[in-house]
């Protein structure tokens, strides 16, 4: 058991949930009371970012002259939800405000030369980019060259000085002193709304904006620990006082039951908002987040959901074609590599994705368009998939990211030779980090699984990265009677522990081992 976890347990601390704590880094009582009671005043001063002072400015300058602010976000849950946050609060404050997401089909990722065009054809003089744009050197410098005025709000990691004149609003950029680096796109939309709304003197209560928050905080996968904490916390928690027709609607259309929680957004809602900027436009996306009109948003979150099941048999496809692949290797990989012209880019970063976990190596799957292929990688714990990359960056056409997941474009003819490279490379990686480990944090007997229990342990969620779900050793316990199969391949029965009590079990997948 952690030091610290004796600490805790003396303050009055449950002794299995002190042990969990004190492994997420927890040490104190105050600590943990600020862990386990998420509050609004754990949220960081937004002007303690680079950046913010100025961009507040442009904005401030940009409504005193009734000036066309264009936001230019991403076509994820992420940048979706940050560029409806935005468009939202500078609209209510009177800004004349143009929105623009990339088609990922034709445009592919990010801001771009094209974008400052359509910025300037509807009168925009100020453009914002949300969770992109720290990479995009040749669009920020044609805006400026354009006299639009720039302010760059992304997280992913950049790729050094954007040019003199923009305003780069990023936690992970060299030399700033922002308390917490992990904050998602939407967070930093959100901190910027933040302090906009406090020098324009705007009635913004940051609940009404922590709903949309929460999703790209939760489905981007960024660590929810500290500040993300607080924001995924307390948006989930807003959810229960929902006014906002698009999110109702797509709520019962996934058939999420209330309370919302962090799996309901992962799983449920936020699959749902991906799926259009995958197989098409994240326009119907960005819609839903903003409309008011009841009906409408019936409409866009059932559009939502074909666009779901169609992603569902496009991601099964590639997942099943690229495994055969896989499988079929006499040595496997550290590094797993593949790519198909039958393949739909928009799926294959989730298939990727679930590749990853399944044989549990990074995996990096591109879809082939004539010369180029295009694609995404996704890691496993161990292994910065972005860093091990990144020096071969000057060999893709495009590449950007972060340790758990990258996106890149390469020229069709090299990636033979790259994908050789690769694997030739992450050989070297120590053998550890490719061995999957099952870690307990806590060990119960059937008996004390309990609602008393259980209702402790929930005080952990929201549950995500940097602070998954606690795995627990429950024992000894024997079936009652044989499991009964349901689904695609899935197990479920009851156990029963030495002194009778029952615990409920559930096997997914368990068919296809």
């Amino acid at each position: 058991m952690p030091p610290a976890a004796e600490v805790l347990s003396a303050a009055g601390v449950e002794p299995e949930l002190a042990a969990i704590l004190a492994r997420r880094g927890v040490e104190t009582p105050e600590q943990a009371k600020a862990f386990l009671s998420p509050s609004l005043d754990q949220l960081h001063d937004p002007f303690l970012l680079d950046g913010m002072e100025e961009a507040v400015e442009i904005l401030l300058r940009a409504r005193s002259g009734a000036t066309p602010v264009a936001i230019v976000g991403d076509y994820d849950v992420d940048g979706v939800s940050a560029t409806a946050l935005l468009a939202a609060v500078l609209g209510a404050s009177g800004l004349p405000v143009e929105t623009i997401l990339p088609r990922r089909l034709e445009e592919g990722y990010g801001f771009q030369p094209l974008h400052v065009e359509q910025a300037r054809s509807a009168g925009a003089g100020v453009v914002i980019t949300a969770d992109c744009g720290s990479t995009a050197k040749d669009a920020v410098a044609s805006a400026l060259e354009a006299g639009l005025e720039v302010i760059v709000t992304d997280h992913h990691l950049g790729g050094g000085d954007l040019p003199a004149g923009a305003v780069e609003i990023n936690p992970k950029k060299p030399g700033c002193a922002y308390p917490f680096a992990e904050l998602s796109g939407v967070g930093l939309a959100f901190k910027l709304a933040m302090a906009y709304a406090r020098r324009a003197e705007l009635p913004l209560q940051p609940e009404a904006l922590l709903r949309v928050a929460c999703l790209g905080t939760i489905a981007d996968l960024v660590p929810l620990v500290g500040e993300n904490r607080a924001i995924a916390a307390l948006g989930l928690a807003a959810f229960r006082h929902l006014r906002s027709p698009g999110l109702r609607a797509l709520i019962q259309r996934a058939g999420v039951k209330p309370p919302v929680d962090a799996a309901d957004v992962g799983f449920r809602l936020g699959p749902r908002i991906n799926a259009a900027g995958r197989l098409g436009s994240a326009e119907a996306a960005l819609e839903l987040l903003l409309t008011r009109d009841t009906r409408r948003a019936a409409s866009l979150a059932e559009e939502l959901d074909r666009w779901n099941r169609d992603r569902q048999g496009e991601e099964a496809r590639v997942v099943e074609q690229a495994r055969e692949r896989f499988a079929a290797r006499d040595d496997l990989p550290n590094l797993l590599v593949a790519w198909d012209p039958g393949w739909h880019r928009g799926v294959v970063g989730i298939a990727a994705g679930r590749l990853a976990k399944e044989f549990y190596r990074p995996v990096v799957l591109l879809g082939a368009d004539g010369d180029v292929v295009v694609g995404s990688g996704r890691s496993i714990a161990r292994v910065s998939l972005h860093a091990f990359l990144e020096p071969w960056a000057d060999r893709l056409e495009r590449f950007g990211g972060h340790a758990m997941a990258v996106g890149l474009s390469a020229p069709r003819e090299t990636m033979e030779e790259l994908a050789r490279e690769w694997e030739e490379a992450a050989a070297a990686w120590p053998e550890e980090d490719l061995q999957r480990t099952y870690r307990f944090e806590a060990e119960l007997s059937a008996e004390q699984t309990d609602r008393r229990k259980l209702e402790e342990l929930r005080r952990l969620e929201p549950h995500g990265e940097g602070n998954r779900q606690p795995l627990l050793k429950v024992g000894p316990v024997e079936l009652t009677a044989s499991p009964r199969s349901f689904g695609k391949g899935h197990l479920s029965g009851l156990l029963r522990g030495e002194a009778g009590g029952a615990v409920g079990m559930v096997a997914w997948r368990w068919q296809e081992r």
